[in-house]
């Protein structure tokens, strides 16, 4: 029986020091899936469907305009609280409209700007497009998002003389949400994290 005993004490306290041991790196593993990566700021040509992405907003604009606008503030954020940003933006557009382009490949204007986050936050989305909306009523481009983007939107911000219409399927369908045509901090409930493709009227 003593010894019966002893063995069973022995597994006891065997199992406690193994729980102990394995409670350590299970407790380290929690810790370090806790941080969340960097945001990524990603370009896409809609003509071509090549993307580019970068570590900050700034060179992203950088890539978006071919260097028409290498100062952009460093995040989405602060890009759209700043009046100075944006007309530059938009003088970088009337310069590409009018034909007076250095760098910039024939026809590139910048559409609209995706965020996963609400409040111009997290990673974001630059769509270049061949030219400004016509403001006529109609869809006069359209985007389907790449599956890495795919039911991520949560804020917008229209550029290119563009409203912005999300739609929850490719090809534009399903019932769609807008028009954005201004900087919208949350899409709202009935778009948000669903966008699988996106029209500029």
């Amino acid at each position: 029986m003593a010894i019966k005993t002893l063995r069973a004490r022995f597994a006891g306290a065997a199992v406690a020091v193994v729980t102990g041991v394995v409670c350590v790196p299970w407790t380290q593993t929690a810790t370090a899936t806790a941080a969340e990566p960097a945001p990524r700021h990603c370009v896409v040509d809609a003509r071509s469907g090549q993307q580019s992405c970068f570590a900050t907003f700034t060179a992203a604009v950088d890539r978006a305009t071919h260097g028409r606008v290498t100062d952009a503030p460093a995040t989405p954020r602060e890009a759209a609280a700043s009046a100075s940003f944006r007309a530059e933006l938009s003088g970088a557009r009337t310069a590409a409209a009018s034909g007076a382009r250095s760098k910039a490949a024939e026809g590139d204007v910048i559409q609209g700007t995706f965020f996963d986050e609400k409040d111009f936050t997290g990673s974001s989305l630059t769509i270049t497009g061949p030219g400004l909306c016509e403001k006529d009523g109609w869809v006069d481009y359209q985007h389907d998002l790449a599956d890495d983007w795919k039911n991520r939107v949560s804020s917008v911000q229209p550029w290119g003389n563009c409203a912005i219409w999300l739609y929850p399927e490719p090809g534009l369908g399903g019932d769609r949400d807008g028009p954005f045509d201004e900087n919208t901090a949350d899409v709202g409930q009935m778009m948000n994290d669903r966008a699988q493709s996106i029209g500029f009227s």
